[in-house]
């Protein structure tokens, strides 16, 4: 049996009643490795959860820095390490999960701006990036797509290189593909939620969930329309919008949200055909949204976003077994069309949205077809198998190669302070039997 590690995992989103997706993985990935390993979960923003299996709490600078004493592996997201500059230095081994390449979803959100703001904050961005993937021991990313785009930014910092490749020429013991997931329990309906709760959405409507927050890079707009369209052949189409306001009080108002009100109103489709859910669905009750939909969605603009991009969304529209209507463009794009899930369309082309919405809800439609066809898929993506390399690298974390044995010159951590500060954690830990033990595995690796 492997060795029961001290894992920390570590998000900069709130872990609340209300979570966005990367406090959504951030949670599954505790719960899978706690299986395991100890494990907790901590946010730098609002928490008010709790787990019967592993505590989850906010922590400060200086508490972090006291988990650090503590912990064999950091599993982090976002921003924390360049929060946390101190984690830079860290002997600890440092998992990076870059499964959400924001860098690139703010060249969308920052239009607008003033011309050297926004070239500001795009380089911050990508320095924050940079700065995990010149530190971390191992990453993990959403789709095949995004390994490729992430080992371009790795081989253009010199992280690929004849220590990694030699360790294992696929280098996916330095970067593995760990998808969103989905739970591995069917989704159980706890109450109403739109049909009968919502006024205009009735029992025998067909409902279109976006089940999601607005983003500047998405494309909403052309769904209004499609459905502007769709309503005079289905009369009783209905398009409900899950989340306008983002649970994360540091992300601001979109743009694009509220170019898609104006819109709805504009067309006369608000409260008709069109429906806002102002807040921001509580993460335990999602399932009777998804529930009560007989077709999921969700479009993008065509850009450079689209191509790197894991919309977490459509995650939940296979939970819930929906068939699935996107833009196409991007990595689930690719499957919907490969496994029949649903149908892609062209980004920006309203009729031919509009032609497979009613293909899907027509009548005589695909929609019993692409059921059964999510019903197969959807396995493929329980969190217990999503992250499955999460999961095998923890039974045996170690340090990057490159960042054992490198030259004394850079920054970094060689084989001698690796080995000494594991030894002293260790020693005052668990006592000396078990320091002597992971010292002796320590020095094998180094030399």
């Amino acid at each position: 049996m492997a060795e029961r590690r001290r894992i920390v995992v570590a998000t900069s989103e709130p872990l609340t009643a209300r979570m966005a997706g990367p406090a959504i993985r951030a949670w599954n990935m505790a719960e899978v490795l706690v299986a395991e390993h100890d494990v907790e979960l901590v946010t730098t923003e609002a928490c008010d959860r709790h787990h019967a299996g592993f505590p989850v709490r906010h922590v400060s600078d200086g508490e972090l820095r006291e988990l650090e004493r503590w912990w064999d592996v950091l599993v982090f997201q976002g921003g924390l390490l360049h929060d946390h500059p101190f984690l830079l230095q860290s002997p600890t081994t440092l998992v990076a999960d870059v499964y959400d390449p924001f860098h690139l979803e703010n060249l969308e959100q920052t239009k607008g701006w003033p011309a050297d703001e926004r070239d500001a904050t795009i380089r911050h961005l990508t320095e924050v990036l940079n700065e995990q993937m010149r530190r971390g021991d191992f990453f993990l990313c959403a789709s095949e797509r995004q390994r490729d785009f992430w080992l371009g930014s790795l081989a253009a910092l010199g992280r690929v290189n004849a220590l990694t490749y030699d360790d294992d020429e696929t280098l996916r013991s330095l970067l593995a593909v760990s998808p969103f997931g989905l739970p591995s329990t069917p989704p159980r309906r706890t109450g109403p939620a739109m049909r009968g709760v919502v006024q205009g959405i009735g029992p025998d409507d067909k409902v279109i969930l976006w089940a999601g927050g607005v983003y500047n890079w998405f494309d909403p707009l052309t769904l209004v329309r499609a459905v502007d369209r769709l309503r005079h052949r289905l009369p009783e189409v209905r398009l409900f919008f899950l989340g306008l306001q983002h649970p994360n009080p540091n992300v601001p108002p979109m743009r694009m949200a509220t170019e898609l009100r104006r819109l709805a109103e504009e067309l006369g489709l608000v409260g008709t055909h069109v429906f806002f859910n102002e807040g921001w669905v509580a993460y335990e009750t999602r399932a009777d949204f998804l529930l009560e939909a007989d077709v999921g969605v969700s479009t993008h603009l065509d850009h450079v976003e689209t191509a790197y991009s894991f919309r977490s969304r459509i995650l939940d529209y296979l939970w819930a077994g929906l068939p699935i209507v996107a833009t196409a463009g991007d990595a689930f794009a690719d499957l919907i069309e490969a496994e029949r899930l649903g149908a892609a369309v062209p980004p920006g082309d309203d009729v031919a949205l509009e032609a497979a919405l009613w293909q899907v809800l027509g009548e005589g439609g695909t929609a019993g077809a692409c059921r059964l066809n999510v019903a197969r898929v959807a396995p493929n993506y329980v969190w217990e198998q999503a992250l499955a390399p999460l999961l095998a690298f923890c039974r045996d974390p170690r340090p990057a190669p490159d960042l054992v044995l490198t030259d004394p010159a850079r920054p970094s951590f060689p084989a001698q302070a690796h080995v000494a500060r594991r030894l002293m954690i260790d020693a005052y830990r668990e006592g000396p039997r078990r320091a002597l033990r992971q010292a002796a595995g320590l020095v094998r690796r180094a030399l």
